[in-house]
């Protein structure tokens, strides 16, 4: 792995006071990535200024790279100083993008929060969701490398909201990719309301100024259009302030459930009964609450199996002084938080978390776990002085035994520096066999971490296509297994805060050569079995057609 010759020559990488066996070095202005996220702020503190906006990796031409879309502001009506859009960043293969948004018919101005990416008509394209305050918009992919508008036509049009994450799912398991977005509270500029913490000058106002909004399920009938089915899903909650959400399969039924971080209010497990009906169980799951009872401030959310049990754990980002939540999955189907057993509550007491994802970032089988940081008021100082208002990321190291171990400051200075951090995604833009890692910050630019890994370690990597199944795999599960163990990963959208990662899978196989046997669970019902792997990238057809792709 780790082959560069022609992307990056044989330029020396800087040393690293401590060896960590990778370097996360930051390539945003080599790579031509020029962003810069617009709040629109004036002075008058409207509440979506707070929260930024998101990310993605996806490979939107279907050339085999991985492309970037960052997703921005907008000026307040009546307060116009300039225009800002979407940025659309189109891979050049050679470590290098190119801005690509106005030809790509993405130049389009809206105040966006979110991005939630796949192929939702099954014609091989991924399409894109932008979450706002406002209108929400659905781009359809003509696979000519243009983007549509076809938010009317499909039936999503004529909501204003104020929505934040979404992800494309098929809880139906019809082969169609559904669509769940969350949304955060009710608030327009119209109905504003004035905050203070002195009495005097106008404030951020939390979350428990507004009341709250329901996240939205749309099915897809098959026809290019949605139905909102909301209310008869049992999705319907209007005391929900959601901002994350990740899908899992909690109980292992092979149909997808849903985990929702709610800022203030309880989060949220929908439990996908079979029948097109969810039931909301984080209550008695004991992942609805703090461990002594109380709603925090949930901001980001992943899922994934950390501990290589066979069996996903949760990590939630909240509020400074609330830490982040690290639930591990028990025996009887609740979860216990073992952010203080791991040590990643006491790193995290004084940050306040958005972005989080975990992602095997040296490549041992083990995942890692990244957040990203920053406060919602550059005044902060004023109020805690032991809390920034930019904020270094947590970038927490699995040791395998049990425990994670902060190593931000060592992988690389520039990623250690404080941002006001919100959106995260990760993906293997340089096809090296390591995944690389994308951040945003508010009212600020974005940042693009090229990972090298120089310990050696190896890896298998994995794109799904679906035939019975949806054309993506979202939903799919795989093991994989080594001498080592057994690594188990899951095809999804979602998760992080506003952002997606890459829908490939990376297994880390440390020294190891090959897989000795590799499981896929699709959508559908269907279950397939290689044997003998050897590292590398490969696209697996559901029809048990496996093709080694060539390096990079």
């Amino acid at each position: 792995m780790n082959r560069r010759s022609f992307i990056l020559g044989a330029l020396p990488l800087p040393a690293l006071a401590s060896d960590l066996g990778f370097r996360l070095t930051n390539v945003t202005a080599s790579a031509g990535i020029d962003f810069r996220h617009n709040t629109g702020a004036f002075g008058q503190k409207y509440l979506p200024e707070t929260l930024g906006s998101g990310c993605a990796f996806l490979d939107y031409d279907g050339d085999g790279w991985l492309d970037i879309l960052l997703i921005n502001g907008m000026d307040w009506p009546g307060h116009k100083r300039r225009s800002t859009t979407l940025q659309l960043y189109r891979n050049n293969r050679n470590g290098t993008f190119r801005n690509v948004t106005h030809e790509a018919g993405l130049a389009v101005e809206l105040y966006g929060m979110g991005v939630a990416v796949a192929d939702y008509n099954n014609d091989g394209f991924p399409d894109i969701l932008i979450t706002a305050v406002g209108q929400n918009l659905l781009f359809q992919n003509t696979g000519k490398g243009h983007f549509i508008d076809v938010t009317e036509k499909a039936g999503l049009g004529g909501r204003s909201s104020f929505s934040t994450s979404a992800l494309w799912f098929d809880y139906d398991r019809d082969g169609l990719l559904d669509l769940f977005v969350c949304n955060y509270v009710k608030w327009s500029p119209e109905h504003d309301i004035f905050c203070t913490v002195d009495g005097t000058h106008k404030s951020y106002c939390t979350p428990e100024a507004y009341r709250g909004s329901t996240c939205w399920l749309f099915r897809n009938r098959g026809d290019g259009t949605f139905e909102d089915v909301t209310a008869k899903s049992g999705i319907f909650d209007a005391t929900s302030k959601s901002l994350g959400v990740a899908m899992l399969d909690t109980d292992r039924d092979g149909w997808p459930d849903l985990l929702v971080a709610n800022d203030t209010q309880s989060n949220k497990l929908y439990r996908n009964q079979r029948n097109g009906a969810f039931d909301d169980i984080a209550v008695r799951a004991g992942v609805a609450f703090s461990e002594d009872g109380r709603p925090r401030a949930g901001m980001g959310i992943d899922v994934a199996d950390f501990d290589n049990s066979g069996t996903p754990g949760i990590a939630i980002t909240n509020f400074d002084n609330e830490m982040i939540a690290l639930y591990r999955p028990n025996s009887n189907g609740t979860y216990s938080d073992a952010a203080f057993k791991t040590g990643i509550a006491q790193a995290s007491r004084a940050s306040l978390g958005f972005g989080c994802i975990f992602l095997d970032v040296n490549l041992d089988g083990r995942l890692d776990l990244l957040a990203v940081n920053g406060h919602i008021d550059e005044t902060v100082r004023n109020i805690k002085s032991n809390i920034g208002y930019a904020q270094p990321p947590h970038l927490f190291l699995n040791d395998g035994r049990g425990a994670f171990r902060d190593v931000a400051k060592e992988a690389g200075t520039d990623f250690a520096a404080p941002k006001v951090g919100r959106g995260a995604a990760y993906g293997d833009f340089d096809r090296d066999g390591d995944v690389d890692i994308l951040i945003t910050t508010n009212n600020g630019p974005a940042a693009l971490y090229r990972n090298d890994v120089s310990n050696g370690n190896r890896s298998l990597r994995l794109r799904l296509i679906g035939t019975k199944s949806n054309r993506d795999g979202i939903g799919a599960v795989v093991h994989l297994t080594t001498p080592d163990g057994t690594q188990t990963r899951m095809v999804k959208t979602g998760s992080s805060y506003l952002s997606q990662s890459e829908l490939p899978l990376t297994f880390g196989l440390a020294k190891r050569d090959k897989a000795d046997h590799l499981v896929i669970e699709w959508p559908s019902g269907r279950t397939e079995e290689y044997k003998n792997l050897s590292a590398g990238s490969y696209d697996c057809i559901e029809s048990k057609t496996i093709t080694q792709l060539p390096h990079y």
